[in-house]
């Protein structure tokens, strides 16, 4: 049996996977920080890095895979799968912790904080924290369900917005001799 090229989806859900692996470990330190700061400011800090590390797999498939050269479009569709995959697989640790997990721990906190910081202030910045308290609530209420469905959605918009700017950084058009 011939050996097929991989398609521009298989390379896709390969560094997708890569950076969903990422987006696991990344998401571990969020509820760990609460009890070590440290790990809290390693979260916000990988968190920056997502953009660069999704630059850096598009570079490595244009180079390696598609001859040095790559077109905005197949750029933009290639990032927007990579994106897709990683957040679907990101999907699925979030269900096991929250559903398994959590136990409430990460908006229980958040509240806590919430209320914490909203007994020092006082006018308009006490009635923001008081909405920002109210959404929260909101989150709180939902199921380890919707709680997922809600963070691949956004992780997918993200990955939206963020296949654009990914794409015309890659893009390489051929050289004429």
């Amino acid at each position: 049996m011939e050996d097929k090229p991989k398609t521009l989806q298989e390379h896709a859900m390969y560094f997708g996977t890569m950076m969903g692996i990422f987006w696991i470990i990344k998401f571990s330190f969020l509820p760990m920080g609460f009890k070590i700061p440290l790990l809290q400011l390693l979260f916000i800090f990988m968190t920056m890095f997502v953009p660069i590390l999704g630059y850096i797999y598009i570079r490595k498939y244009r180079e390696r895979y598609c001859g040095g050269e790559l077109s905005f479009m197949r750029g933009w569709v290639f990032s927007l799968y990579m994106y897709f995959f990683a957040a679907l697989l990101t999907a699925a640790a979030h269900y096991v912790y929250f559903r398994f997990i959590d136990n409430g721990y990460l908006m229980g906190t958040y509240l806590e904080q919430m209320e914490n910081l909203k007994s020092t202030l006082t006018g308009d910045l006490e009635a923001s924290v008081d909405q920002l308290i109210r959404n929260l609530d909101i989150i709180a209420s939902m199921s380890p369900l919707q709680l997922t469905l809600q963070l691949i959605f956004q992780n997918i918009f993200y990955g939206a917005i963020l296949s654009l700017p990914t794409a015309l950084l890659a893009m390489r058009r051929k050289k004429n001799s």
